[in-house]
């Protein structure tokens, strides 16, 4: 359904309903759920919140439901083409006096109406060919538009109901969309743009006495600031390690990489004491010019995009968190392995650490994020020392096996995409092959034992001038229809399926036959 208006065809029609809200498990997603909910709140409107992780759940919802809802569709006009008999009848059957020597004027209209039909229908023919040319070229490749988060933003901005919080939501949602190389570079700094002016609309003060801001309030700023991973929230050290800007451009996982980073800390003249403590307990005069100094021994280092446009919230004095911070913060708890809580209770608890009220949960969620990126870093470490990453013609291939360290960690689609991205960033900055830094990875992960399972994901290739189109979705599909691999399309990213692992063989056998 392609909406227009959407506070007239979207938000007017549901505002005296009952409504049903089914939520994805994505960052953006639950943005674009508190932003929802924080209006169906204002306008006292009834709802029911539902998680759902995928195609599965979404159709076990709606069948629980499915009496309850309203569908409003709208059908096209009605182009049936009349029977044979209707058309083709004969004098006597029409109850027609005449002796049928010449074409009565009745037959006559009934013969211009059917080459008005003809016509008609020749034009549905045409009209459908291009309607099946234009939804193959969309259909071939996925990807994402405008964050959710902001989209619901603009409406309640609309309404005259935009609040500082809900804007804090929209800008994470779109963190989200840039931690998780969903849109293009253009994409993010056009959006932070728009974003940036609501920013100065809703945190700007006078200095008069009458607008002056209460000490616990929460104030969002526009920054143009570090590209590290939680920093200031761990050390330094820890984070130049884990983050995968640096950890590829560095080749952390080599003993030169290693050597490359202490000369990186000696040009900046930072001792290795005060590197490798927390952020916050690291000397003032040092913070306060670090960004410049880190950004101008990165030139040095051939890392021209060290800083990048985000933004920051403070609660008060004591907490600051930059929008990747809560995406990481949040993602980590919505996949967590934890196994003493079911997928729903993970759901609740990223979407309870989005509120301000929830910091504990939002810190224990930064904890969990540390884990994960340490995880990550050293998967990464290990694929690539041990030439894990191969080439299959078309594409790269990389499959992670049982008994790997931390690879229950990857059996989530997030936790595995985010890793796949990071791998493929990383070979690119190691390989000397210059075919192999345009192609695509495909990627597998254990998912179940019990099950004898994958997960099997495919990123587009690491280019500067790549739009983020993922063709991987149909591929998928067409490789294992053609050899009858048992496969499930679950997830609501298409790139990301579940694959018997005794049928990974002949499915990857396709999959290059396809590509090739």
């Amino acid at each position: 359904m392609f909406v227009s208006d959407f506070r007239r065809e979207f938000y007017e029609v549901v505002q005296s309903q009952r409504v049903l809200l089914l939520v994805a498990s994505d960052v953006d997603a639950l943005c674009a759920c508190k932003i929802l909910q924080a209006l169906f709140q204002c306008d006292h409107v009834q709802y029911t919140l539902v998680p759902v992780s995928g195609w599965q759940e979404l159709e076990t919802a709606f069948l629980e439901h499915k009496e309850q809802i309203k569908l409003l569709i709208k059908q096209d006009d009605d182009l049936e083409v009349p029977a044979y008999e209707d058309i083709f009848r004969d004098e006597e059957d029409s109850g027609s006096d005449s002796d049928g020597s010449e074409p009565s004027e009745k037959r006559t209209r009934l013969e211009e109406e059917i080459v008005e039909r003809t016509m008609r229908r020749r034009q549905r023919r045409e009209w459908e060919a291009r309607r099946r040319d234009i939804l193959f070229d969309y259909e071939q490749y996925e990807y994402h538009g405008t964050s959710s988060a902001m989209v619901m933003f603009e409406l309640a901005w609309m309404l005259s109901k935009d609040l500082n919080d809900m804007l804090w939501w929209a800008i994470v949602g779109l963190t989200d969309q840039w931690v998780q190389d969903k849109i293009t570079q253009m994409k993010y700094v056009t959006d932070v743009g728009v974003l940036q002016r609501h920013v100065s609309r809703h945190n700007h003060r006078n200095e008069d006495e009458e607008n002056t801001l209460s000490v616990d309030c929460t104030r969002i700023s526009f920054e143009y600031d570090l590209r590290l991973a939680l920093y200031q929230h761990w050390s330094l050290h820890d984070s130049l390690c884990n983050t995968s800007y640096t950890a590829a451009r560095f080749k952390l996982w080599s003993v030169h990489g290693q050597k490359r980073l202490q000369e990186f800390l000696a040009d900046m003249g930072l001792p290795l004491k005060q590197v490798k403590q927390k952020f916050q307990a690291m000397d003032i005069s040092l913070k306060e010019n670090l960004r410049e100094m880190i950004e101008e021994s990165a030139n040095k280092f051939g890392m021209k995009d060290m800083r990048m446009q985000t933004f920051s919230i403070h609660f008060g004095f004591k907490h600051k968190f930059l929008a990747s911070d809560v995406v990481f913060a949040t993602m980590s708890l919505m996949e967590s392995p934890e196994k003493d809580g079911s997928g729903t209770d993970h759901f609740i608890q990223a979407l309870d650490s989005l509120s301000r009220s929830n910091l504990d949960k939002l810190y224990y969620g930064l904890e969990l994020a540390k884990k994960q990126l340490r995880a990550t870093q050293q998967t990464i470490a290990s694929c690539l020392c041990t030439n894990l990453v191969i080439s299959q013609g078309p594409f790269l291939y990389c499959s992670l096996m049982e008994g790997t360290p931390d690879v229950m960690l990857f059996s989530r689609p997030v936790s595995l995409s985010l890793l796949s991205k990071h791998l493929l960033k990383s070979f690119v900055c190691s390989t000397k092959n210059r075919r192999c830094k345009l192609l695509p990875l495909v990627m597998a992960a254990p998912l179940s034992m019990e099950h004898g399972t994958v997960t099997v994901v495919g990123i587009p290739p690491e280019t500067d001038s790549s739009d983020r189109k993922n063709f991987f979705g149909r591929a998928f599909e067409k490789a294992a229809e053609s050899t009858s691999s048992r496969m499930l399309h679950n997830h609501f990213d298409l790139s990301v399926i579940e694959l018997k692992a005794e049928d990974r063989s002949k499915f990857l056998d396709a999959l290059v036959s396809l590509l090739s």
